[in-house]
């Protein structure tokens, strides 16, 4: 062998090993150290980054990284079928948390929590029936949410007609928001024409994931005078606020301030029926690190958005009356009336 080949090798040998010794041979945290505190998220059939629900409920796991030292993971379901075993794939290694997204997770969150009980976990919008230890359902009251935002478009609808475009009304939280908005528009006009439509016509897996049909079905609300409309569903939801920019009439969102999640309905945007998510979902997580976990059911807060570019826009005594309403229903001396779930 030449020396400059004998040169060339040693040297090839020298980089590997440098960069053998900067490349970890395993970048998964290993949960089972008590020194290590994991958290998972697992979606439902919607996507992480859908700018409202999940994304919402994934910053709470991601402010315990920040806050917490957590190292966090999350798994999106594309098929109902897989909820169990996405939830095992956390289980199975060591989490600490597991978070699951969604009514729909309910059953399959129970059984995992009966099957880990060494494993803390967090079902958002999974009202419990029983007391788990392990177990904590992040529940809120999205009827008084709905009710507010309701109230609001009947002080500002110009035409006395406003609309919602919703995910299906089979999910209890859903259904509250629906007719929320509703309760709370009747109380402020008894005779207000209120158009409430939910996606009910197709697989669960494509009720909140349906852009076209919600900006569609926006889009023929406006033709026929509406002049408000309430999107609330996922993608589907934020397809109706797209059609309500598109159409250059009011909107408002859901879940979460949908000003900075859906910025092409920045200039239309009135407000957003806003359930605190992203504080509700951390809380629970600091909880469950402290060793104060709550089995049964949490309530979070829900509110409104404000009101942001159209501030102007909205009259002092309608800002008034609805600091006024919010204020009766957290005391309790406003009720919306509204079903848990469909009757």
């Amino acid at each position: 062998m030449s020396k400059k080949l004998s040169l060339l090798l040693a040297i090839v040998l020298i980089a590997s090993a440098v960069l053998s010794a900067c490349t970890p041979t395993d970048s998964k945290p290993d949960c089972s150290k008590p020194e290590v505190f994991c958290v998972g998220l697992v979606t439902d059939v919607g996507k992480i980054d859908d700018k409202s629900f999940n994304q919402s409920t994934w910053e709470g796991v991601k402010q315990a990284e920040k806050d917490l030292g957590a190292k966090v993971q999350y798994i999106e379901t594309t098929d109902s079928k897989d909820y169990a075993k996405n939830i095992a794939t956390f289980a199975d290694a060591k989490y600490d948390v597991v978070v699951t997204v969604g009514f729909a997770l309910g059953e399959a969150t129970v059984a995992a929590a009966k099957k880990y009980p060494d494993v803390k976990f967090i079902g958002v919008d999974q009202t419990q029936s029983e007391t788990i230890p392990n177990l904590a359902g992040l529940i809120f009251p999205e009827d008084q949410a709905g009710f507010l935002v309701g109230a609001l478009a009947a002080q500002m609808t110009k035409t006395g007609k406003v609309g919602a475009v919703l995910g299906t009304d089979a999910v209890p939280a859903v259904w509250r928001f629906g007719e929320g908005f509703r309760a709370g528009a009747m109380y402020i006009k008894p005779d207000i024409e209120i158009n409430v439509v939910y996606h009910n016509d197709v697989g669960f897996d494509k009720t909140f994931s349906d852009p076209e049909w919600g900006k569609t079905t926006a889009i023929a609300m406006i033709d026929k005078q509406v002049d408000i409309i309430f999107g609330a569903g996922g993608k589907t939801g934020n397809g109706a606020l797209l059609g309500a920019a598109e159409k250059g009439v009011y909107a408002i969102g859901v879940d979460t301030d949908q000003y900075y999640t859906v910025p092409e309905a920045q200039k239309v945007l009135l407000s957003s029926a806003m359930k605190q998510l992203t504080p509700g979902t951390f809380d629970l997580i600091k909880l469950a690190k402290e060793g104060k976990f709550p089995g049964g059911n949490f309530t979070g807060k829900c509110g409104y958005a404000p009101y942001h570019d159209l501030d102007s826009k909205v009259p002092a005594e309608v800002k008034t009356k609805m600091e006024e309403l919010q204020k009766g229903l957290i005391d309790g001396s406003l009720q919306t009336n509204v079903a848990p779930v469909k009757p």
